[in-house]
C-alpha cells in the first residue's frame, strides 16, 4: 500500500499539474464570462434556439429574458472560478449538467451536449486539482 509523505503532498501541484490547474482555471473563468455576456448581445449565436420550451413553462418568461438570467449565472460562475476555483468548478459542473439535460430534453444539438459533457469532466478535473492545491 502506498502512503504519501507530508513532503510529497506538499509538492502535489508543481510542474505539469500546476500548469493544468492554471489552464483549466483560466478557461473556466473566461469562457463562462464571455458566453454569459453574449447572452445579452447574441453576437456569437441566437442562444434561444438552444433553450427547451419546457424551461419557459417552468419559469414563465420570454426565452430571451430567460437567457438574460442564464447570462448572469454564467458570469457569476466564471467569477467564482477565478476567486474560489474549488467551489466555482462545482458550480460550472452543475451548470453544464443543466445545459446537457436541457439539450437532451430539447431533442437536438446532441453534439453540443456531448461537447458540454467533456467540459463538465474538465470542470470536475479542475475541482480535483483545486482540492489538492488547497491542502
Amino acid at each position: 500500500m502506498y502512503t504519501a509523505t507530508a513532503a510529497s503532498k506538499a509538492t502535489t501541484l508543481q510542474g505539469p499539474a500546476n500548469q493544468v490547474f492554471v489552464l483549466l482555471r483560466t478557461v473556466f473563468t473566461i469562457a463562462p464570462v464571455v458566453f454569459g455576456l453574449d447572452k445579452f448581445t447574441n453576437i456569437l449565436t441566437d442562444w434561444t434556439i438552444y433553450l427547451a420550451p419546457v424551461a419557459t413553462t417552468v419559469i414563465p418568461v420570454p426565452a430571451q429574458t430567460f437567457m438574460y438570467g442564464v447570462g448572469v449565472v454564467e458570469v457569476i460562475a466564471g467569477i467564482t472560478v477565478a476567486l474560489r476555483p474549488r467551489w466555482g468548478s462545482l458550480v460550472v459542473a452543475a451548470w453544464l449538467l443543466g445545459i446537457i439535460i436541457n439539450l437532451l430534453v430539447l431533442g437536438s444539438f446532441f453534439d453540443v451536449a456531448l461537447r458540454d459533457f467533456g467540459l463538465l469532466v474538465g470542470a470536475l478535473a479542475l475541482n480535483r486539482l483545486a482540492t489538492a492545491r488547497a491542502r
